[in-house]
């Protein structure tokens, strides 16, 4: 016994996914001048049909939103309405595109979601700007983290980022709310900071329960309560939560690690617990905040808040 254990030893046993191989590697030319980001880097969205990088960035006489090319190439910024920005989402519909922010400001435009053309003009506002509101209100807002909106149009909002709501909202595309779930709790469908929220291919939405460690999903018909994985997350909570373009893997980031974690994404049924396929470790202190997916090439974009920076990883 005492040697099989020896032999254990020598062979120095650790998960199998640790051996793999990695499958991102860091594209050190992008963006072309780094210098551009001024300050702290919350949010990225990619507008893979276009080929453009969306940034939102915090900070006093900062421009509040940056937009590079997919080769890294600065184009231009805008500030206008933008106090706070939290999460980004580019949409592309058959006839336009927009940018969709969530701005957890509390000034007079904070505690809502906007929706920006991609040249930074206002088109629509979410919530009343300057109030905070609890959930009794599905349109009133306190500290929106995140939205992801559907070709069809349909909207999901995780609603709030330590504010007084803990909910997932499901609007439609006139923004009537289509249903509502979650309170403050550890319970099944309850949230401790819902940060960030998906679609897969297959109608289930995915939500990072940031602070309770753990990642639920619904049905995005319904909204009825699919499943959770917590197994993956018991050193860090998940940030962050978007599919690759074939919906087979899920990319997590987990910023108190500096970590990205790449989950295998279940078939059609049940939810499962999670496996965790692979890791990118990030340098120390780079606090990875949200991640978006070029749905075209596969590249991963990265927010760093602790870094002041977006990175851009491509597959291997």
């Amino acid at each position: 016994l005492f040697l099989y254990f020896q032999v254990l030893k020598a062979f120095d046993y650790s998960p199998p996914w640790k051996g793999q191989q990695q499958m991102y590697k860091l594209d050190i030319g992008w963006p072309k001048i780094p210098e551009y980001f001024t300050g702290q880097t919350f949010c990225v969205a990619v507008d893979s049909l276009h080929g453009l990088v969306y940034v939102g960035q915090r900070g006093d006489n900062v421009p509040k939103v940056l937009v590079f090319s997919e080769e890294g190439y600065f184009l231009y910024s805008w500030n206008n309405t933008v106090e706070m920005p939290h999460g980004i989402f580019v949409l592309n519909t058959a006839t336009d595109s927009s940018v969709w922010i969530t701005d957890v400001g509390t000034g007079k435009y904070g505690h809502t979601v906007k929706q920006y053309s991609p040249s930074g003009k206002l088109m629509q506002i979410l919530g009343t700007p300057g109030n905070a509101g609890s959930s009794l209100i599905p349109l009133q807002f306190d500290q929106p983290a995140e939205i992801f909106v559907e070709e069809s149009g349909d909207v999901y909002v995780v609603d709030g980022d330590g504010g007084m709501n803990n909910r997932l909202l499901k609007l439609s595309d006139d923004y009537k709310e289509m249903w509502l779930t979650g309170t403050n709790g550890t319970g099944i469908g309850q949230f401790k900071i819902p940060h960030s929220v998906t679609v897969d291919a297959v109608g289930r939405v995915w939500v990072a329960d940031r602070d309770n460690k753990r990642i639920q999903v619904f049905d995005k018909i319904t909204g009825e309560w699919l499943g959770s994985w917590n197994s993956c997350f018991s050193e860090d909570g998940p940030y962050s939560v978007r599919f690759t373009p074939n919906y087979k893997y899920l990319i997590v980031a987990q910023l108190n690690i500096n970590r990205l974690a790449i989950l295998a994404a279940p078939p059609v049924g049940s939810i499962g617990d999670c496996v965790m396929v692979n890791t990118v470790q990030l340098a120390d202190e780079t606090k990875p905040h949200l991640v978006d997916v070029d749905m075209k090439s596969g590249a991963v974009y990265v927010a760093e808040i602790g870094a002041q920076q977006v990175q851009k990883y491509v597959p291997l």
